[in-house]
């Protein structure tokens, strides 16, 4: 039995290899394999190779273990990495457009912003960032944004009037803030918890996902759940990668990539409900954060404030790109 076993394995080891991968992609991210962009990362690695009938392995690389959050591009370029998924803030030196997805309430709903992503305006910003030395596949959610504060509820505009929100670098999300009296202060997002808890800035804005995970709900009074923003991630290839890959495998890849897209957006709905949920436990169990939703009459406030710096951007984002997202239906 014992030799049996052995010419088994000695078997299996000869069929293994006769099926290796003839193709390896190296697809790198930063952010841990549990989230629903990581669980996308791993769901396309899968579907590739099933597609492909193991000609093509897709080797993912969580946790910025290959690269960096600000070396990706730059591996992708020398050919080193060939697939990431950056978040749009790191496309806006490139591609000023994409400052469009900072513009607070440009998304109506979700319905809303999926089809401007799939449609016109989303093929328009591919052709962009691809026009700039990459290919621009698909993108990700990370999820919609919300207020918060330790100074009291934000529920109109005025209530943000005099306070500190912590903001990422962008032009727009300072205007946006400034729109409504608040002081906008770019801080990293490694010291927004401390800056919270010693009053360096009253409040934020952060996905749910954000909020809960990085324990801001312990620095924080209120939270307003006003879909104001959207923080998303475009996955980009290596175009020297992708020149010399096999035209035969090139349809089974993009089949992968949209399944994938599609499993990641359902992965970040149901991530964004179970926050939720967490969210209002600790509330309701602490005492310590109440949890606000805005009316419609205090949301189309918001909205009529906030929207007025769209004009501020028409030079650089473009007046009929503005325009075009808001015409989509």
């Amino acid at each position: 039995m014992t030799k049996f076993l052995k010419v088994m394995a000695a078997a299996t080891l000869l069929v293994s290899s006769a099926i290796a991968a003839e193709y390896t992609i190296k697809l790198t991210h930063v952010v841990s394999p549990n989230t629903p962009k990581g669980k996308g990362a791993d769901f396309f690695a899968k579907r590739v190779g099933e597609l492909t009938g193991g000609k093509v392995e897709v080797i993912v690389f969580p946790n910025s273990q290959l690269y960096g959050d600000g070396e990706e591009m730059k591996a992708l370029k020398l050919g080193n990495a060939h697939i990431a998924m950056p978040s749009f803030s790191k496309f806006t030196s490139l591609v000023p457009e994409m400052q469009l997805f900072d513009l607070p309430f440009i998304f109506r709903d979700k319905d809303h912003l999926y089809k401007v992503l799939d449609g016109e305006v989303g093929q328009i910003l591919k052709d962009k960032v691809t026009a700039k030395g990459f290919v621009a596949l698909d993108y990700w959610d990370a999820g919609f944004k919300h207020l918060s504060s330790n100074k009291k509820a934000i529920l109109l505009p005025e209530d943000a009037a005099g306070q500190k929100f912590r903001i990422m670098s962008s032009h727009v999300l300072e205007a946006q803030f400034k729109a409504v009296g608040g002081n906008p202060q770019v801080l990293p997002f490694s010291e927004v918890y401390s800056a919270l808890q010693q009053g360096v800035v009253d409040g934020a804005e952060n996905p749910l996902s954000n909020f809960y995970t990085k324990k801001f709900n312990e620095v924080q009074t209120d939270l307003t759940l006003s879909n104001h923003g959207y923080l998303g991630y475009l996955v980009i290839m290596s175009e020297s990668f992708w020149k010399k890959f096999p035209n035969d495998l090139k349809p089974m890849v993009l089949q992968a990539m949209k399944e994938a897209t599609v499993f990641e957006r359902e992965e970040a709905a149901r991530d964004d409900d179970d926050m939720l949920a967490k969210i209002n436990e600790y509330a309701k169990a602490s005492g310590n954060l109440k949890v606000h939703t805005l009316t419609p009459e205090q949301k189309a406030a918001w909205q009529k404030a906030m929207e007025a710096i769209y004009p501020q951007f028409y030079k650089v984002v473009g007046e009929d790109l503005i325009k075009k997202v808001q015409a989509v239906k």
